[in-house]
């Protein structure tokens, strides 16, 4: 069931899914399609930190990382925006329950041998520098059924060009203002 709030639309698109599935590349072009804001939620609790992700994770541990998380989320303005999620967002009961109260949840669904082939060679990815590929596989398989339990809408991307992604998305949301 998708909530409608007041004005019979709700606030903010999330798009969630695994590292590397197009999250931040989708919610930029979607942001530029729908003429609305876009963050980027590792990006801002970065800056509010004062500090990477990769530095948070290693001063601070993954819990304090994922508090922040649902703090961002709690703590959001009331505004009509696109958010891109950091991948281990959804793990979160409470998270999923935010998101899905105030806006609609997408989920960006790649297969794990696509979200490889994306990742698997990135500096700035700390936790695919320091794990094996099935370790990462693990990871992927864990958190796959929490962001199928926080999506309103599942978006298949295997086979789709960045922009055909973008336009499906674009579709859902003015199918589901009535626009």
């Amino acid at each position: 069931m998708i909530r409608v709030v007041s004005g019979g639309w709700m606030k903010r698109i999330y798009l969630v899914g695994f590292m590397g599935c197009g999250k931040s590349a989708v919610g930029r072009r979607l942001s530029f399609v729908l003429k609305m804001p876009y963050y980027d939620m590792d990006k801002e609790i970065a800056r509010q930190m004062g500090m990477t992700v990769a530095q948070i994770f290693e001063n601070h541990g993954e819990a304090y990382f994922r508090g922040l998380e649902t703090q961002f989320l709690q703590n959001l303005k009331e505004e009509e925006c696109i958010i891109s999620t950091g991948g281990g967002v959804a793990m979160r009961e409470i998270n999923r329950k935010i998101m899905r109260r105030t806006g609609l949840v997408l989920f960006l669904d790649a297969p794990f041998r696509e979200i490889w082939r994306r990742i698997h060679k990135d500096p700035k990815r700390p936790i695919v520098v320091n794990s094996t590929k099935e370790q990462i596989e693990t990871l992927y398989k864990s958190r796959y059924p929490h962001y199928k339990a926080a999506a309103h809408i599942t978006i298949r991307t295997e086979f789709r060009t960045l922009r055909q992604i973008t336009q499906y998305a674009a579709f859902q949301v003015n199918r589901l203002k009535g626009g």
